[in-house]
């Protein structure tokens, strides 16, 4: 996709893809977005899972190529239709679908969480839902979804074993990330990384209310010391939350970190616009762990 259909920096809006699979529409974040393409034949690949249609190399990059039909149980795709060829979290991954309607701008404040509202078919593969016009668009969670197929693709959490015994820590840590399986895998990480004093909020307008509480109190320094973000967050996202934190003098000394699968060329442009501290890519956990260790060194935040 074009980058320049992107959105300004920390407006707290999305631009959504919608498309069809069936008589559904369901939405993805433009950002994660490469291009869009007609189906082409694939290569299938010898026991993979039912979901992986096979592989196939435009222009030499090698793309794997993913039924979302069939992941969301809704049958197999037919051989038409379109790809939508995506890059997050360093992969390169192209879904089948029936259709695509358009793009929308829409505002983290007008998607609402899933809970019942939405079939078994989607529960926990649904970061929202909003409604335009006369219908409903669920934007899914690609980030699960590919998870899901291949648990590899997910946080390293290896990783942090790597890192060996450590000395424990006291360092306040708030912790932004609207997915429950990512924050408490995030939470138990770190803590067995030695940051013991963690408070973890769903979103990012969560996130802020806290720290306007403990500014409001003067005992921020006690409760919130470095942040840890995610970027795509109903309600708040972790780009708006940066700027908020920045533009303030009150707490524009705090550190930013991005932890997102969206942690591309272009939004790591947008990332540094807002004064972001740093960016990584979700399955970067062990990195993450370092990033805080030099974070806490350089800006002395153990003290």
């Amino acid at each position: 996709m074009d980058s320049k259909i992107l959105l300004e920096n920390g407006t707290n809006e999305l631009m959504i893809l919608e498309f069809q699979l069936g008589d559904n529409c369901y939405g993805i974040n433009v950002a994660k977005i490469r291009e869009i393409t007609k189906y082409v034949p694939v290569t299938p690949v010898p026991n993979a899972h039912p979901s992986i249609e096979g592989v196939f190399m435009p222009r030499d990059v090698m793309i794997t190529a993913i039924d979302l039909k069939n992941c969301l149980g809704r049958g197999q795709s037919d051989p038409k239709g379109l790809f939508i060829i995506t890059n997050f979290n360093k992969l390169d991954i192209a879904f089948h679908v029936d259709n695509v309607l358009g793009i929308h701008t829409v505002s983290w404040t007008e998607i609402i969480k899933p809970e019942v509202t939405i079939s078994s078919a989607e529960e926990g593969v649904a970061i929202g839902i909003v409604k335009k016009e006369d219908r409903l668009i669920i934007i899914l969670d690609f980030e699960k979804i590919v998870t899901d197929i291949n648990p590899e693709t997910g946080l390293k959490v290896s990783d942090i074993n790597d890192l060996g015994d450590r000395e424990r820590s006291q360092v306040p840590i708030l912790i932004a990330e609207d997915s429950a399986l990512l924050n408490k895998l995030i939470v138990d990480c770190l803590k067995k990384a030695g940051y013991e004093n963690l408070t973890h909020t769903e979103n990012g307008r969560q996130a802020y209310d806290i720290i306007s509480r403990y500014k409001a109190y003067g005992t921020l320094r006690d409760h919130v010391r470095l942040v840890i973000s995610d970027i795509e967050m109903p309600e708040m996202d972790g780009h708006r939350l940066t700027k908020l934190i920045k533009s303030d003098e009150a707490t524009a000394h705090i550190p930013v970190v991005l932890f997102s699968s969206l942690v591309n060329d272009e939004m790591r442009r947008k990332g540094e616009s807002l004064g972001a501290d740093a960016q990584l890519s979700k399955p970067e956990i062990g990195n993450l762990v370092k990033i805080i260790d030099q974070l806490v060194a350089e800006r002395h935040l153990n003290m």
